[in-house]
């Protein structure tokens, strides 16, 4: 069967995709159809997180399979309703959660809740409030709704208009944030760390300050952990390497390993804004991936995060030798395994040649390559990468 030919024949054109062609996945690696094997540094844009066709997690979606697929959110489900617990434990003292699909609609269910709120909670003026402020170089999601949260104004194109009443700031810049701030703001939306505009990681001092700007002036503080959250950083959520807490807070991507699902969590205030007939989803919170989702975060422990944690820093000082030995490195930026290799050339070209000989990364923004491993990889799988990375910068 000719894959490429009929994917040419009869799909948009909306992925640039390699010519790789993947028969199997196992744990931190893929395999073509010639049988060729690759170690994955991007486990499908950090979604694989505890490895690819992780046993546990295929094991407990099985079991769910074999009682009910789905039966829609009108009955209850035990998977869903173990999961949010879990959830709300590892969040907030106390919180609620509501599940969907994806990040885009994760982000989608924190807009609207906080435009709820804040229409019942009007300014000191009268005022509705329902503008969000954003960041130049965030990625939010690809619905109209998210993608007008997007700093980044490539994604507009052809979209205008966008929907109204969201501003950008400087991302780590506490200035532009407070010139924005009116008695329409509603809330401050933010990823911990950008992952689309670059891997850029949030200052703790700008994150501090901001938390106290929002306490200050009656705003929600949403942070977007949808690529960032789930172990990525070395913590399970990326705000607990600063010491600083949300409001609302949405996941996804690699919560349910593989497996389609989104969550928006809110704390107690914010979350009884929304009342029945609010929001809804048909597939949200769907009892197979919720059912993996349960089993991803019994197995993302404190030592499994400290073990990811001790090879994250042994690939950021394997990557800093690198960095001294080859002038096109710019910079290496990141923390734990969420990487970014900022080139002073286009980055595509590399990427293709660590393809080519074995190694799965991916290019963003143009000149960042994005390392996004999934947290099971061993220092021995460091060394390879870094070889590979190597020779891939040498041509």
């Amino acid at each position: 069967m000719d894959i490429r030919r009929i994917e040419n024949k009869y799909f948009m054109k909306v992925y640039e995709r390699s010519n790789l062609i993947v028969k199997k996945a196992k744990n931190q690696f893929l395999w073509d159809e010639n049988g060729k094997k690759y170690l994955d540094f991007f486990s499908g844009i950090s979604v694989c997180n505890v490895g690819h066709c992780n046993e546990l997690v295929v094991k407990a979606a099985k079991k769910q399979m074999s009682k009910f697929i789905h039966i829609s959110n009108l009955y209850y489900g035990s998977s869903q309703i173990k999961l949010g617990e879990e959830l709300i434990k590892r969040t907030f003292k106390k919180g609620k959660v509501f599940f969907s699909n994806s990040g885009a609609e994760a982000n989608e269910c924190a807009i609207k809740l906080a435009r709820k709120w804040g229409f019942l909670n009007p300014s000191k003026t009268g005022n509705n409030r329902y503008e969000i402020i954003c960041f130049n170089g965030s990625f939010h999601g690809r619905t109209l709704a998210t993608m007008s949260a997007t700093g980044q104004k490539k994604f507009h194109k052809y979209l205008e208009p966008l929907q109204e009443k969201f501003v950008f700031a400087e991302f780590n810049n506490i200035n532009s944030v407070e010139k924005l701030i009116s008695d329409i703001t509603v809330a401050v939306m933010i990823e911990p760390v950008q992952g689309e505009g670059g891997i850029f990681p949030v200052d703790k001092v700008f994150l501090k300050s901001l938390r106290k700007l929002c306490n200050d002036n009656n705003i929600i503080l949403i942070f977007d952990e949808i690529q960032c959250g789930v172990g990525r950083t070395g913590k399970f959520y990326a705000f607990e390497n600063y010491g600083v807490e949300p409001d609302i807070i949405t996941l996804a991507k690699s919560l349910a390993n593989g497996l389609p699902l989104g969550a928006t969590i809110a704390n107690e205030k914010y979350a009884q804004a929304f009342i029945y007939g609010d929001h809804g989803s048909t597939f949200g919170g769907n009892p197979v991936s919720c059912a993996a989702a349960f089993e991803v975060l019994k197995i993302i422990n404190h030592k499994f995060l400290s073990n990811s944690l001790e090879v994250a820093k042994y690939l950021h000082i394997k990557l800093n030798e690198l960095k001294k030995k080859y002038s096109i490195i710019k910079c290496i930026r990141g923390i734990g395994l969420m990487v970014g290799i900022d080139l002073m050339i286009n980055g595509k070209d590399v990427v293709t040649r660590c393809i080519d000989r074995g190694l799965i990364i991916n290019c963003t923004n143009d000149t960042v390559l994005r390392l996004l491993p999934p947290l099971i990889i061993t220092k021995c799988d460091v060394d390879y990468a870094i070889k590979i990375l190597e020779e891939s910068l040498k041509c």
